[in-house]
């Protein structure tokens, strides 16, 4: 087992949960080793899990208000824990955890499980009642929780179902996105689009809630970066673009674009180098702060994307954080994460759908085929013509998902979708670009996305569903509200009503 342990990839394993098993000193020694090997077995058997995608750490039974505030205080201190896992094997009574849970600064998710799963029906006795406690014990540990109003995910069953392991799964996600937020530093290159209201924001507030560090650099700095970019580098780039895509005429050696592709390779690289120089995991731009920049970067903001990074455009940093954060809680995944707008319907009352993309940067992780690389004209910037991947989305089930300044507090905003195939080819769309039909249908999902004051600018994911970012919102303490399959007009109408007197009054006055 230990050696399968060792072998098991995580696709976040660079992160660990904590489980966390409480009991007490009143059982007797061999009552607590019993709950010490049963507890360590569930650990390790969420380690080798292949749905949960962290490392997940057994810590010694705790007994006592000491051995729990310690080992509290620890979790928060130690940056690669994200998260902690309780389960009540006995009975724990809960004002021993007071402290230690008011010292916790991580993501807490209460395990309500037992070690079996069938009850020993004609053997069951009193020391097998004392032993398996948890269906009392967690809750006298779940009253002390919301005594204390903690934000955490309850999660029941039985710790071998798989429905069970991907909710702890999808938890550890949303955690993982929370530890990315707190280290996140994001460069802005220019402002973002004048006069726009909702891709603005408070970016005080948003350290305070998120942790990110949203940062504004001139486009003049990004500009000297391009110009120290060696030929050499931008040839083993252009290489690297033919071996990976279907490149126009064009753009091929001898083309009469040619030189267009070497600057945009340039500008990937000169971006690259500013990012990786100075930590920073996302990225905004306009076209109306262009400086020196030959084009916009198109195909660079593409293919940082394809990389993990976030990136929203006419400065929309939220989008950029929201992109990053989305992509680091879907690593390992399969089906991809983008930037995306809102772009224009089709009305049919029969076969509502919203056609997604944007001028460039759509992040060809969302297709299931090999892109092209081509070049055409840009309305919009004054500068040359911009080279950009072209393809569309693949299909299936997916989610698209905002981040807004309310002004009091930051709300994200999901709709459940279907990504389908368009009605005709779009030959004459030459960009990244996805169809959808939103759930419940293109009405009411439009209607509750304006009432909410949804973004246009949004993330596209085929990776995490609404759970993920349901408890992502959930440890970060911000609003979530979803628009799905049984959505109406009327109780979303209600929900947001609800939601602005419990912020109003849980934030109370400042």
């Amino acid at each position: 087992m230990a050696h399968a342990r060792e072998k098991l990839v995580k696709a976040l394993g660079e992160f660990e949960i904590w489980f966390l098993t409480g009991s007490q000193d009143l059982y007797g020694e061999e009552t607590l080793r019993q709950v010490a090997e049963n507890s360590r077995k569930i650990a390790e058997a969420l380690d080798t899990s292949e749905t949960v995608p962290v490392r997940v750490v057994w810590k010694p039974v705790v007994k006592n208000p000491e051995a729990i505030l310690a080992t509290c205080i620890e979790a928060s201190a130690t940056d690669k824990c994200v998260g902690v896992i309780t389960w009540m094997h006995t009975f724990s009574p809960a004002r021993m955890w007071i402290a230690g849970l008011q010292a916790l600064t991580k993501p807490l998710l209460h395990l309500h499980t037992q070690f079996n799963r069938d009850l020993p029906w004609s053997e069951i006795d009193m020391d097998f009642m004392n032993l398996n406690q948890a269906a009392h014990g967690d809750r006298e540990f779940a009253h002390i929780e919301a005594r204390l109003g903690l934000a955490r995910k309850t999660v029941a069953g039985h710790w071998q179902d798989a429905a069970v392991q991907q909710k702890i799964a999808n938890w550890s996600r949303a955690a993982c996105g929370v530890w990315e937020g707190k280290h996140l530093r994001l460069a802005r290159f220019g402002d973002n689009m004048r006069n726009v209201a909702v891709t603005d924001g408070d970016k005080v507030s948003a350290q305070m809630v998120f942790g990110v560090s949203v940062n504004g650099f001139s486009v003049g700095d990004l500009v000297d970066a391009v110009r120290a970019v060696s030929i050499g580098r931008v040839n083993e780039l252009v290489a690297e673009y033919e071996a990976t895509y279907d490149v126009v005429a064009s753009l091929r050696a001898g083309g009469a674009n040619r030189e267009s592709m070497l600057e945009a390779a340039r500008i990937e690289l000169a971006l690259r180098d500013f990012m990786v120089e100075g930590g920073f995991g996302a990225i905004t731009d306009t076209f109306e702060n262009l400086d020196g920049l030959k084009q916009l970067p198109g195909i660079a903001a593409q293919r940082l994307m394809a990389d993990g990074y976030g990136f929203g455009a006419e400065g929309d940093w939220k989008t950029a954080v929201l992109t990053r954060l989305v992509k680091v809680m879907a690593r390992g995944l399969p089906g991809g994460t983008s930037f995306m707008e809102d772009y224009t319907y089709h009305l049919d009352p029969k076969d509502g759908k919203i056609l997604g993309a944007h001028m460039l940067e759509v992040c060809p992780s969302i297709s299931d085929k090999r892109p092209t690389v081509e070049i055409h004209p840009l309305g919009i910037g004054g500068r040359s013509d911009p080279v950009r991947l072209v393809f569309d989305a693949g299909t299936g089930p997916a989610i698209v998902v905002a981040l807004m300044d309310m002004g009091d507090r930051f709300r994200i905003l999901a709709n459940e979708i279907d990504l389908v195939s368009p009605n005709a080819p779009m030959v004459k769309l030459p960009v990244g670009r996805a169809v959808w039909k939103p759930r419940p249908s293109l009405a009411t999902s439009t209607e509750c996305w304006l009432t909410a004051g949804g973004s246009h600018h949004s993330v596209l994911s085929r990776a995490v569903g609404a759970e993920v970012l349901a408890d992502f919102a959930e440890m970060a303490r911000v609003e979530f509200l979803l628009i799905d399959g049984d959505t109406t007009v009327g109780g979303f109408k209600k929900e947001i009503r609800w939601n602005e007197a419990y912020y109003g009054l849980s934030h109370g006055l400042r």
